[in-house]
């Protein structure tokens, strides 16, 4: 089977682009607007892009009707946002805060959750989260889709302070991402939870190379 998803409709019931790019880390990702309403939301296309300063990036879909997302506009507005790890124990939080609710709402209105404040600016953030960043915003690019809900804004940050649970640090200096339970956007209504890491080493590597990998550079 295949098609040109640009000159054809799918053959298949259901897409299998989103199911394809699996698994996609979870943007759970809080912010102020200006006038001060505290929003939160999950977004399925966000990543890291590089570490040295760490960036960021992440891809909101605009509404059919052309909207922008309040995150955007947020993030826009006060110039940070704050990235919050979706886990496995917060996987119900995650997905309420996904509703669409009007921009004078907070979302976090409707969670379990415990709220703290970043160290650069007051975006809440949620206490349980065992791994945060606080983002300070650099720019947006706007990607064109063939319709409104296909639009993108592309927004950029640099990491400006790490926040990480003492309880999630393993003896060797290291994230116990097995007991974190990161969760993770797969397709259709399909999420996953890590839970089984292995490891693998990049034969020849050099000492730099190596170092990087392991997080030592």
């Amino acid at each position: 089977m295949k098609y040109a998803p640009h000159l054809e409709p799918c053959p298949l019931p259901y897409s299998p682009f989103k199911s394809c790019t699996v698994p996609r880390p979870i943007g759970w990702l809080s912010s102020v607007s200006a006038a001060g309403i505290e929003n939160i939301a999950p977004y399925s296309q966000w990543q890291n892009l590089t570490f040295d300063p760490p960036m960021v990036m992440f891809a909101a879909n605009r509404y059919p009707d052309g909207r922008r997302k309040d995150t955007v506009l947020n993030a826009e507005e006060t110039g940070w946002f704050v990235w919050n790890m979706a886990t496995y124990a917060l996987r119900d939080a995650v997905n309420i805060s996904a509703m669409a609710l009007p921009p004078e709402e907070s979302e976090f209105d409707h969670l379990n959750v415990t709220k703290v404040y970043a160290d650069n600016y007051r975006v809440p953030m949620v206490a349980e989260s065992p791994c945060k960043f606080e983002c300070r915003y650099l720019n947006t690019h706007t990607q064109r889709g063939a319709s409104a809900v296909g639009t993108v804004d592309i927004v950029f940050a640099q990491v400006e302070m790490i926040h990480i649970n003492d309880q999630v640090i393993r003896p060797n200096g290291r994230l116990d991402i097995a007991a974190i339970e990161p969760i993770a956007r797969m397709g259709y209504f399909d999420y996953a939870v890590i839970r089984d890491t292995f490891e693998m080493r990049v034969p020849g590597a050099d000492g730099a190379a190596r170092a990087g990998l392991e997080g030592r550079s």
